[in-house]
């Protein structure tokens, strides 16, 4: 929608209603007690310390003080830092009213515990949303991110049990989403197949594929073949001892950094790199590059798979670090990493914040269930699903995916 009511002025008219009600409602729901947000893994220690009633109205008021500015229409070029920050104050409104009614003892957050969970929930989803930027800046849509990730868990499990090893569980699991990749590939570029129509149903292959070798193999023997061993955690010396950030950027599994890279190293091949240029080129304008040397079906052919490498070794991270492999196990995250790349706007950075942004709504439904939230269990589950919605629809406004995006090339 354009015009008087654009974007701005819409997301900014939420804003300030929702701050408005929750300066109201949460600041006379919160108790008169000290909430404390800690700097360590526990209760202790330093902290920022506000009391409930008080930090809740503040924080509500901050968050309508931030869409009235919208609402005025005079600060579009600083839309994005205006509702990130009112989207923030609005949390900790209802983290002020949350946790000053929670039992004696468990008025406070850890925040190193928040970051380092919200770190864990986002990597599957940083895999699965660089893999869809490598399809799609190629110009194939990537809906199978959920097969993907599933059949690398069960590559994962499966062959790490197998071989006693987790790297060759890592391995097989790569390899396992790539196969899904391969699937897409021929049939989206070979045989010009719906692409959309392709990823559902590639999704819907994967969970009756592993679901049927699941009950066929794991639930007869568990421990034949649904015991991976599980990747040790590398603490990066005194840098994981630093407040916040420690636990949750030096101190994690292969997983943790081999997605840290990745993210690195995409970004500057898609945008410093000949490879990026052509890749780029292929998803915005094909025929131009056809025309220029660029073997176009080759390049789209080879990122997908690349692609399915990537989203594979994603969803090995469930079975390689703390689960066994279970029936659907990945319960929608593909989607949701689907959409912190559109809400990313195709760029690999883009999706890495996107996909905290999404880490942190199911880290922070967690946290409200392990302090015994009054919100209803139902609602708590439905937070990233509903932050997804928000950040797509509301936040995200118009993005514009590759030109060729979903579109197949023919040549003459």
């Amino acid at each position: 929608m354009g015009g008087r009511w654009g974007r701005e002025r819409i997301v900014g008219a939420t804003l300030l209603v929702v701050g408005l009600l929750a300066a109201w409602r949460f600041g006379a729901w919160a108790a008169a007690v000290p909430v404390r947000f800690t700097l360590g893994e526990d209760g202790s220690g330093p902290a920022l310390s506000v009391p409930g009633d008080v930090g809740a109205v503040v924080f509500g008021a901050l968050a309508a003080v931030a869409g009235a500015a919208l609402l005025a229409g005079r600060w579009r070029r600083w839309f994005a830092l205006l509702a990130g920050a009112g989207a923030f104050a609005v949390v900790v409104s209802l983290l002020c009213w949350q946790i000053s009614n929670a039992p004696q003892g468990q008025s406070f957050m850890p925040l190193a515990n928040t970051a380092r969970g919200t770190f864990l929930l986002a990597l599957p989803l940083v895999f699965g949303a660089l893999a869809g930027v490598l399809c799609e800046r190629s110009g194939v849509v990537n809906v199978a991110i959920e097969g993907q990730l599933l059949m690398g868990a069960f590559g994962g499990a499966l062959f790490g049990t197998l071989t006693g090893s987790p790297w060759l569980g890592l391995a097989a699991g790569a390899g396992c989403g790539a196969l899904v990749s391969a699937l897409l590939a021929v049939f989206a570029i070979r045989y010009l197949v719906d692409q959309v129509v392709l990823g559902i149903v590639l999704n819907l292959l994967a969970i009756g594929l592993t679901g049927f070798l699941y009950e066929s193999l794991m639930q007869r023997n568990q421990a034949a073949y649904n015991e991976p061993p599980k990747f040790a955690e590398w603490t990066l010396g005194p840098l994981a001892e630093l407040p916040v950030v420690g636990p949750s950027l030096f101190s994690g599994t292969i997983f943790l950094y081999l997605a840290i890279a990745l993210v690195v190293i995409l970004q500057l091949a898609l945008f410093r790199t000949r490879w990026g240029l052509r890749t780029r080129a292929v998803g915005e304008h094909p025929t131009a590059a056809d025309t220029l040397g660029v073997r176009v079906r080759w390049l789209r052919y080879r990122n997908v798979l690349l692609a399915g490498l990537v989203a594979g070794a994603g969803g090995a991270s469930y079975t390689l670090v703390s689960y066994s492999f279970t029936k659907n196990m990945i319960g929608g995250k593909g989607f949701i990493a689907l959409a912190a790349l559109i809400f990313g706007r195709w760029s690999p950075t883009g999706a890495l914040l996107a996909a905290l942004f999404f880490g942190f709504a199911d880290q922070l439904q967690t946290y409200l269930g392990a302090i015994d939230s009054g919100i209803p269990s139902e609602f708590l589950q439905m937070l990233p699903y509903l932050a997804t919605i928000l950040a797509v629809a509301g936040l995200a406004g118009k993005v514009r995916a590759p030109a060729a995006d979903g579109k197949p090339y023919v040549t003459a």
